[in-house]
């Protein structure tokens, strides 16, 4: 992500289009002809479609990372104390509790600990109010805390006095207890750190809690690495159920990850460093996210990256630092450390388990190498001085280990031979609704010797896409159907950005939106739900005939589902304009019969600027319905601004007989 001057990566385009707002002018007659006969298709890229992620609008932090507490090791502050410990808040006032940072943390990465000295006690001349006092952590905009599910909670602690330490979680102002557990300060370690761990069941339902820490016991007591995570994880592995199922629903290919200019940093010494996220969590630094500006605690690290994509069923594509930031960069004379720490992470993610860096990754869970084939050298980073020569260096020690890794290059190859080798190469595009429907056909004059294209990032912006517009959902439909009629050159695109807190946008429009407690898609979501079948299917070619075909877009494949074997002839059809379309679609060469009996129509329409919310998640939302009419030869309806699908069972001879 991020719209810089790289122009070899990125592509900002201003070219005639016909994808706008106006009112229905016409009926219009078309024609689309699909040859499905065997040999004339090709089958598309097994990982034609996937997700990209990135560390931007809290999409991890405070999102797809089902942590709790923000701010759970006291760095975000940084290393000199006393630090600001924001976003926790004390619970009391000077009176009777003094809270400060010191550095006198167990963990060597990160030093800064919390010091609570309460003055005030159960007894004597100052007593401490009633409920004690504390500190409090109200996570990421509320934590939603929900009745009967079960929480556990890790914190590490130093004391020498005897004292009581209330864990609760409880309303945004304290005053509803949901769930609370007590530490005695006599089963503690004396004078040295002590790692506790709870498990507490909520009585209560808030959707805006907070967790606190209290006492009404005088004394001094040192709190380091407090985290809340809800046992209810995407398969236990430490994602938000929610969000992680939505992304699987998606049935990527690939999982790019983990970003986007996230992985350059605005300087070097903020990017993202996969070693310093990998281990266990409380050792890990965090960092600051310079580039969208906020703490990352990191707990979504390398080794999570590599997990969520296994969990989703896609493969890992790791987008690598060249020594290259937003403001400062390596030269290829001293790059030879970055090369080794990347060949370090490859051997982290796929060397066997006796290896040095597999053996970490087994001591963490995962004793199986992972699938990573795909490793992205940079970010919109080609007009960067040291760009090519650090990429060269980069290309041949990877080759040299991993000759089967797809090395993709951040230099446009789609007008013109690249001057280095590349298996892909990055291409991105943010533009408005109309230039992107006309981009459909970007890759049609491209040539068909060399790297393919990895269109990595792509996404309407600015007033078409509000905050996640249909029009911008429509436009990019059409450019997807360009890519798999140009399939044969274009190996895999994903859209961007994925994920929002809505209580934290940094850029719009995206994919998914969230809070604490609530989620939804926004229409580019849905839009994505008809290509998901798209990824090693075959493409049959097909010609749309008509007075005009300015705002059509279509195309044909016959895609298998996994769960029973069956074979499906789905047709896309976008309309981008005002007219409507009055549709005769005649398929032949087709070895099964179009039997009706499973066969469906799924209709995505919406007004142009219809957005999704909290309060109306499905206001534009695809509506599938049974086709009684379904055949090679159909006559068919296109809305105007709608994209249709058609997905024609292709039933077997004996099951085809038996339904009639």
């Amino acid at each position: 992500m991020g719209l810089r001057g790289t122009l070899c990566a990125l592509v900002l385009v201003s070219i005639s289009c016909w994808c706008s707002a106006s009112g229905i002018k016409a009926n219009q007659t078309a024609t689309l002809l699909v040859d499905a006969s065997p040999g004339m298709g090709r089958m598309m890229p097994q990982n034609m479609f996937g997700v990209f992620f990135e560390e931007i609008n809290h999409a991890g932090a405070g999102g797809l990372w089902a942590e709790l507490i923000s701010n759970r090791g006291f760095e975000d502050g940084g290393p000199n104390t006393p630090s600001n410990i924001y976003p926790w808040s004390i619970i009391g006032n000077e009176t009777n509790i003094i809270v400060s940072t010191d550095r006198t943390s167990c963990f060597i990465r990160n030093k800064v600990a919390l010091r609570m000295e309460v003055l005030c006690d159960n007894n004597g001349s100052n007593i401490c109010p009633a409920g004690g006092v504390g500190v409090y952590n109200p996570g990421f905009w509320g934590m939603n805390i929900q009745q009967g599910k079960a929480y556990k909670i890790a914190l590490h602690v130093r004391t020498s006095e005897s004292m009581t330490l209330y864990l609760s979680l409880t309303s945004s102002d304290g005053s509803l207890n949901l769930a609370t557990a007590t530490i005695e300060s006599d089963t503690l370690e004396k004078t040295d750190w002590t790692k506790v761990e709870l498990q507490v069941e909520s009585s209560g339902t808030n959707v805006n809690a907070r967790f606190q820490l209290t006492t009404t016991t005088k004394g001094v007591i040192w709190l380091d690495q407090v985290s809340v995570m809800p046992l209810d994880t995407y398969k236990g592995h430490g994602f938000r159920m929610e969000l992680a199922s939505m992304l699987a629903d998606l049935k990527p290919r690939f999982l790019r990850f983990p970003g986007g200019s996230y992985v350059e940093g605005e300087w070097l010494m903020n990017a993202f460093r996969w070693r310093e996220t990998i281990g266990p969590w409380e050792e890990r630094p965090g960092h600051f996210n310079d580039v969208w500006k906020y703490w990352t605690d990191d707990g979504l690290g390398f080794y999570e990256f590599l997990q969520l994509a296994e969990d989703i069923g896609a493969l890992p594509l790791w987008v690598v630092n060249t020594g290259i930031s937003h403001n400062d960069q390596v030269n290829p004379s001293s790059i030879s450390a970055f090369v080794k720490d990347t060949l370090d992470a490859i051997e982290f993610a796929r060397g066997d388990s006796g290896s040095k860096w597999g053996s970490i990754r087994a001591s963490m869970g995962h004793p199986e190498p992972f699938q990573l084939y795909y490793v992205a050298l940079g970010n919109q980073d080609c007009s960067k001085r040291n760009y090519k020569g650090n990429y060269l260096k980069f290309y041949s020690a990877i080759k040299d280990a991993y000759p089967d890794i797809q090395v993709i290059s951040n230099c446009d190859g789609s007008s013109g031979p690249l001057d280095h080798p590349a298996d892909l190469y990055d291409f991105h595009v943010y533009t408005s609704a109309n230039n992107m429907f006309s981009m459909a056909h970007q890759f049609d004059r491209t040539s068909r010797s060399g790297p393919k294209a990895f269109v990595s990032e792509y996404a309407v912006t600015g007033k078409d896409a509000g905050k996640g517009s249909f029009l911008a959902a429509l436009a990019q439909a059409g450019f997807l159907i360009g890519l798999e009629r140009n399939s044969d050159i274009v190996e895999m695109a994903s859209n961007a950005p994925l994920f929002v807190n809505d209580n934290d946008r940094r850029w719009s429009p995206d994919a998914i939106v969230f809070n604490s407690w609530q989620q939804y898609g926004t229409p580019s979501y849905w839009m994505q739900h008809f290509f998901k079948e798209s990824s090693g299917a075959i493409f049959h070619p097909s010609v749309l005939q008509a007075s005009s075909t300015k705002s059509l877009m279509a195309s044909a494949i016959t895609w298998q589902k996994s769960e029973d074997g069956n074979k499906y002839l789905k047709i896309k059809i976008v309309n981008c304009g005002s007219d409507l379309v009055n549709l005769k679609i005649s398929v032949t060469g087709l070895e099964n019969d179009v039997c009706s009996c499973v066969s469906k129509k799924t209709v995505f329409t919406g007004g142009l600027t219809d957005e999704n919310s909290f309060r109306e998640p499905k206001k534009v939302f695809p509506v599938s319905s049974k086709l009684p009419n379904a055949g090679s030869n159909m006559d068919v309806v296109i809305t105007p601004y709608s994209l249709i699908a058609f997905d024609l069972f292709l039933a077997p001879p004996a099951s085809y007989s038996s339904s009639m």
